[in-house]
């Protein structure tokens, strides 16, 4: 007697697992649809490239990001930069940065590397330990189940920023900042991903395409990795692009307050945290790093809102009930 089990057909519009290049020129094809998340993306391309060729236009423009300029502060007045708009010129596009006359334009450009750095760096390990810790939950029993999930609760409820600066007291100075930022942020905020794969796996194991794998003989690992993985793609990489600006901001606030990386190596955080005494005095020190930060964050939450629903076209159909628009898939 054979019994035919065969996967369970995936709702109106979605990407189905495992689909797939095809897939993904119907995801890119859904987002370029939307002019907001090509703005998003394009804003998102150019800090990138501006990031990566950091030494290249700091040798372009003759400015090194930790060179001192006394002569372009005024002593008498506590350092605030000479000239107008912080001391904007022909060799400092932004100005310079008050007491010191360091070029803001160069510093902002490796203040962006750092800052993107961390916030990669650790939505990377907080999605792989997330996945990790959510598939265990699902799949290790009930005891297992509890357990992992009081971790969790623990873990979501553990005060990050109080911990970071509890860190700095015991983690040796020459450990590298960058590195110390991505574990923190990235140990300490995986609770919601690991939640929404608890709760996907739950969902999937009851399928019948996981229990025509379970009767072929494979194990939990196995099916895991072949059969659970793929089909928890969609929802992992649309919680990873809302992670990032979360992870920005967050790194931001730990340099804010003098966890995240040490001078000379500038961070936009940490350009914050000594422009608060300059803001008066000098608001374009403020303004800049600040309204990079605030331009970064809205463009990853943009891109990773159009990520969304272009992976679940059900979703863009929700948010349009009652506008008498129907959604194109």
């Amino acid at each position: 007697m054979s019994i035919a089990l065969e996967r369970s057909a995936p709702a109106p519009g979605a990407v189905p697992p495992g689909a797939g290049a095809g897939a993904g020129r119907q995801v890119w094809r859904r987002i370029r649809r939307r002019p907001s998340a090509l703005a998003a993306a394009a804003v998102l391309a150019l800090l990138v490239l501006l990031a990566l060729t950091a030494p290249l236009l700091s040798h372009l423009t003759g400015q090194d990001p930790g060179a001192y300029h006394d002569d372009l502060v005024d002593s008498a007045r506590g350092g605030v930069p000479l000239g107008s708009f912080g001391g904007i010129s022909a060799d400092h596009w932004l100005g310079v940065e008050p007491g010191t006359g360091r070029d803001l334009f160069t510093r902002l450009l490796y203040g962006a590397r750092i800052s993107l750095l961390v916030a990669l760096g650790a939505v990377a390990v907080q999605t792989a330990v997330g996945v990790g810790v959510g598939l265990a939950a699902a799949l290790g029993g009930r005891f297992a189940g509890r357990l992992i999930g009081l971790t969790t609760d623990v873990m979501i409820a553990l005060p990050m920023l109080v911990i970071g600066i509890a860190l700095t007291a015991v983690v040796p100075p020459d450990f590298p900042r960058p590195l110390l930022l991505i574990l923190l942020i990235g140990l300490f905020d995986w609770g919601g991903t690991a939640r929404m794969v608890r709760a996907q796996t739950l969902a999937l194991r009851g399928l019948d395409f996981v229990d025509a794998a379970r009767l072929s003989g494979n194990g939990t690992l196995r099916i895991a990795r072949r059969e659970l993985l793929p089909s928890l793609a969609a929802p992992v990489i649309t919680i990873a692009a809302i992670k990032v600006p979360t992870a920005m901001v967050a790194e931001a606030s730990l340099s804010f307050l003098g966890v995240g990386v040490k001078p000379p190596t500038p961070s936009w955080g940490q350009m914050l945290s000594s422009a608060q005494t300059w803001f008066r005095a000098d608001p374009a020190y403020v303004l800049l790093p600040a309204g990079l930060l605030f331009v970064t964050v809205l463009a990853f939450t943009v891109l990773g809102d159009a990520v969304r629903t272009a992976l679940d076209p059900r979703e863009g159909s929700r948010l349009r009930v009652g506008t008498g628009k129907e959604s194109k898939a």
